[in-house]
C-alpha cells in the first residue's frame, strides 16, 4: 500500500508501546483468570493478591455473575438514561436495600448509578456542594469540603486538587478550590477545619492507596459527632473498603458509623465492567434533578445485571463472614513474617493488608513475589498491598502467603 503525502504516521513511545505510559506494570501478561489464579502468555500460573484493587472481591469469571452478563448481553446492554429499562429500578432497590440500613439513620436511602470510582466521588462532592446551597444555606460559591492527608479518591482534576501524592497531582493545575486537608486519623484536626462554608467531610475509612491505613478506633466516631454538631454531610469513600473487603459489608460498620453518603465501585461491577454508585440521604442526593447531573452509560442494563447478581452474592452475609475468617488467617501468617524479620510491620482489616518490607522497595518485594508466581502491588517505598480475592480457598491463601514468605527472604 502507498502511503498517501501528508498521513499521519503512528506514534510510538521508546518502548516501542502504541499505549500512552500512564503505567509501570510488573513484567507479566495475562490471559486467562478463574477464581484466585490467573495465568500468563507462557502458560505459567499464578495467584493474585491484588484483586484488581478490590475490583476482583469475587474473583476472576465468578460464576454467577458470568452468567449474568451473558443473559443480560442476549437482552439489552444500553439505553441511556434517556430511557428506563427493566432493571434499573430493581437494582437501585436492591443495592439500597443492602446499603442503606447502613447509612443515613431513620431516612429513606436513594442511589445514584454510575460507571468509576472518581465518578462516583465527584457525584458525591457535587450533591453535597448543591446540598450545601439548596439546604443548608451557605453562600453561592463558597462551599467547602474537608478531607483527609493521604487520601486517593482518584484521578480527575478536581479530586487530584486535594491530593497530596506529588504523582497525581504535580503538572496538572490549576486547581480546583474548596477544599481543606487535614491529617487522617486526628479527629481534633478535623473538628477545627470545618466552619459555616463547610457542607461535607470526605473520608476513606481505610486509605488504602497511603497503604491500608487504619485510623484509631474512636477517629471515625468523633468525625460523626463533629459532623451532626455542624451539619456537615460525612461522606465515605468506600470504592476499595466496601462490599465485603473487610469482612463486613461497609468499613464504616467496623466502628458502628453510618454515613451521610457513600461512593461504591470497583466490586459492585463484579471484576466484569465499570459499574460505581453513590448510596445515601434521599434529601440529599435528591437536589440532583434532571438536568443538574447525568451519565450516558450510568446504570445501563448490562451494568445492573452485573451489580444484581453482586448484591444477591453480598446479601446472604456469607461472602463477608468468609473474608473476615481469611483475614484472621492472613494476620496469623503477617505476624509470622514480623517474627522471623521478613516484615517490619503491617496494618490490617479484614482480608486486606499493607505491608511493609525490611529491605530493598516494595516494587522489588512484588518482583520477588512474581517469581514466585504471586501478584501484589506496591505502594509509597517499601509498602505492597495484599488483597486477595474474598472468595479465596484457605489453602490457596496458605500457598499464596508461604510463595510470598520465600520471595521476601529472597531480598535478605
Amino acid at each position: 500500500m502507498t502511503a498517501v503525502a501528508g498521513a499521519a504516521t503512528p506514534s510510538r513511545s521508546a518502548s516501542g508501546s502504541a499505549l500512552a505510559p500512564n503505567y509501570a506494570p510488573l513484567p507479566v501478561t495475562l490471559v486467562a483468570g478463574e477464581g484466585a489464579w490467573v495465568t500468563d502468555d507462557a502458560g505459567r500460573r499464578h495467584l493474585d493478591l491484588l484483586a484488581g484493587y478490590s475490583a476482583l472481591n469475587f474473583g476472576h469469571r465468578h460464576p454467577a455473575l458470568v452468567a449474568a452478563a451473558h443473559a443480560q448481553l442476549d437482552r439489552l446492554t444500553l439505553t441511556s438514561r434517556a430511557f428506563d429499562h427493566d432493571l434499573l429500578e430493581p437494582f437501585a432497590r436492591a443495592l439500597a436495600g443492602l446499603v442503606g440500613p447502613l447509612v443515613a439513620p431513620g431516612r429513606d436511602a436513594l442511589v445514584l448509578p454510575m460507571n468509576t470510582g472518581a465518578e462516583a466521588v465527584e457525584t458525591a462532592i457535587k450533591a453535597a456542594r448543591k446540598w450545601g446551597y439548596e439546604v443548608k444555606g451557605v453562600p453561592a460559591d463558597r462551599a467547602t469540603v474537608v478531607v483527609a492527608h493521604g487520601n486517593f479518591h482518584g484521578r480527575t482534576t478536581t479530586i487530584v486538587s486535594f491530593s497530596d501524592d506529588p504523582d497525581a497531582r504535580d503538572g496538572f493545575g490549576p486547581f480546583t478550590p474548596g477544599f481543606r486537608a487535614v491529617p487522617f486519623g486526628d479527629a481534633a484536626a478535623l473538628r477545627a477545619a470545618i466552619d459555616e462554608t463547610t457542607v461535607a467531610v470526605l473520608l476513606e475509612p481505610v486509605q488504602g492507596e497511603h497503604g491500608v491505613v487504619v485510623p484509631p478506633a474512636d477517629y471515625l466516631p468523633s468525625v460523626r459527632a463533629a459532623c451532626d454538631e455542624a451539619d456537615v454531610l460525612l461522606v465515605a469513600d468506600e470504592i476499595q473498603s466496601g462490599l465485603g473487603r473487610t469482612g463486613r459489608t461497609l468499613a464504616c460498620e467496623t466502628w458502628g458509623v453510618r454515613p451521610d453518603l457513600v461512593t461504591l465501585g470497583k466490586a459492585l461491577g463484579g471484576g466484569i465492567l465499570p459499574v460505581s454508585a453513590v448510596v445515601g440521604r434521599a434529601d440529599v442526593l435528591g437536589v440532583l434533578t434532571a438536568g443538574t447531573h447525568g451519565s450516558t452509560f450510568g446504570g445501563n442494563a448490562l451494568a445492573c445485571a452485573v451489580g444484581l447478581a453482586v448484591v444477591d452474592l453480598l446479601s446472604p452475609g456469607d461472602v463477608q463472614a468468609a473474608a473476615a475468617e481469611r483475614g484472621r488467617e492472613l494476620g496469623t501468617w503477617l505476624d509470622a513474617l514480623v517474627a522471623d524479620g521478613l516484615l517490619t510491620g503491617y496494618r490490617r482489616l479484614g482480608l486486606w493488608a499493607g505491608l511493609d518490607v525490611p529491605h530493598g522497595t516494595g516494587r522489588a518485594a512484588c518482583e520477588a513475589m512474581l517469581r514466585e508466581g504471586v501478584l501484589a502491588k506496591d505502594t509509597h517505598g517499601r509498602t505492597l498491598r495484599v488483597a486477595p480475592p474474598l472468595t479465596i480457598t484457605p489453602d490457596d491463601l496458605a500457598e499464596a502467603l508461604a510463595r510470598t514468605a520465600r520471595a521476601l527472604r529472597s531480598l535478605g
